[in-house]
C-alpha cells in the first residue's frame, strides 16, 4: 500500500470503469468486505447510526463519526472514505475543520452533502458552494492526497429537479470538489447528464430502483464510483427483522438456518 492512501484512492476514480465503494457499518463487515474484493471502503452515516441505536440523519457527532471511521481504517489495507454528511456544521470554516480531521484520521478522502441537517432541506445553492470551496481549499493544503466529494441531495429528498442539481454540481465542481454525487436522480438518463456535464468523476448509490442496474450499465453511463450507502446496511437488519418475525410471531427458527457458516466468517475476518 501506498503511504498516500489519498493517491491510491484517487487513482481508483475512473469514469467508465467504475470501482464499488463498500460502506461497512463495523470492523468485522469492513474486514469482510475487503477480504471479498472491495478496492475501498466507505463509512455510511445511516449504517453507523444504526448501529448506536440511532435513526439517519444528523444524531452522530463529529467526533463519533470520526473514532468509527478510525475503527475501520484500523481494520482493513485498502482506502476508506468517510460519509461525513453536511460536514458537521453550517459555516464553511467548520466543514474546513472537518475535511483537516478526517485527514488526521486516516482517511482517503470525505463526501459533504449540501443538506441543512438535521432537517432534510438544501442549504442555498451560494453558501452550499462557499461550503464546498472552503473544504476543498483545506483538502489541498493537506500534506497528502484527499479525495473530497462533494454532493447535491436535494433530488433524493424531495427539494429540487435535475437542473438545479446539475447547477450545483458544476458550482461545486468549479470550486474545487474533486467527485460529484447526485444520489438518486429521477432516471438513468438524468444520471447520463450529470456525467456528461462534468470531466470530474461521479458517484452512483446502488439503491432503491438503481438497484435493477448492473456495474457494466453505470460504466456506459460514465460513472467512475458506485457507493451502497446504507443499502448493504438494510439488507442485514431486513434479515434480523425477518427472523424475528418468524420466531416471535409463529416460534419458527427457520430463517436462522439460513446464515452463513460460522468458518466461513472466519476464514473472511482472519
Amino acid at each position: 500500500m501506498n503511504c498516500d492512501i489519498g493517491a491510491d484512492f484517487r487513482a481508483l476514480h475512473r469514469p467508465g470503469d467504475p470501482f464499488i465503494l463498500a460502506n461497512a457499518w463495523d470492523a468485522g463487515s469492513a474486514k469482510m468486505l475487503a477480504a471479498m474484493g472491495a478496492q475501498a471502503i466507505g463509512t455510511s452515516s445511516a449504517a453507523h447510526a444504526f448501529t448506536l441505536g440511532r435513526p439517519d440523519m444528523g444524531h452522530v457527532t463529529r467526533d463519533e463519526a470520526l473514532a468509527h471511521a478510525q475503527t475501520l481504517v484500523s481494520a482493513v489495507n485498502v482506502p476508506v472514505s468517510g460519509d461525513f454528511e453536511n460536514g458537521f456544521g453550517e459555516a464553511p470554516e467548520t466543514v474546513a475543520d472537518t475535511v483537516r480531521l478526517s485527514f488526521e484520521a486516516g482517511l482517503a478522502g470525505i463526501s459533504i452533502e449540501d443538506t441543512a441537517l438535521p432537517n432534510d432541506a438544501p442549504y442555498d445553492r451560494t453558501l452550499a458552494t462557499a461550503r464546498i470551496r472552503a473544504a476543498a481549499a483545506a483538502a489541498r493544503a493537506l500534506p497528502g492526497d484527499f479525495v473530497l466529494v462533494a454532493r447535491a441531495d436535494g433530488i433524493m429528498n424531495g427539494h429540487y429537479d435535475i437542473d438545479e442539481a446539475l447547477a450545483r454540481l458544476q458550482a461545486f465542481d468549479q470550486a474545487g470538489a474533486d467527485c460529484l454525487y447526485a444520489p438518486l436522480p429521477v432516471s438513468f438518463d438524468d444520471l447520463r447528464r450529470i456525467c456528461a456535464a462534468t470531466d470530474k468523476p461521479v458517484n452512483a448509490l446502488a439503491a432503491g430502483r438503481y438497484t435493477g442496474f448492473t456495474r457494466a450499465n453505470f460504466a456506459t453511463a460514465g460513472v467512475a464510483r458506485i457507493s451502497l450507502g446504507s443499502a448493504l446496511a438494510r439488507v442485514t437488519h431486513k434479515a434480523i427483522h425477518d427472523a424475528a418475525q418468524a420466531m416471535f410471531g409463529a416460534g419458527d427458527f427457520t430463517p436462522l438456518g439460513a446464515g452463513m457458516p460460522g468458518a466461513a466468517v472466519d476464514a473472511l475476518l482472519g
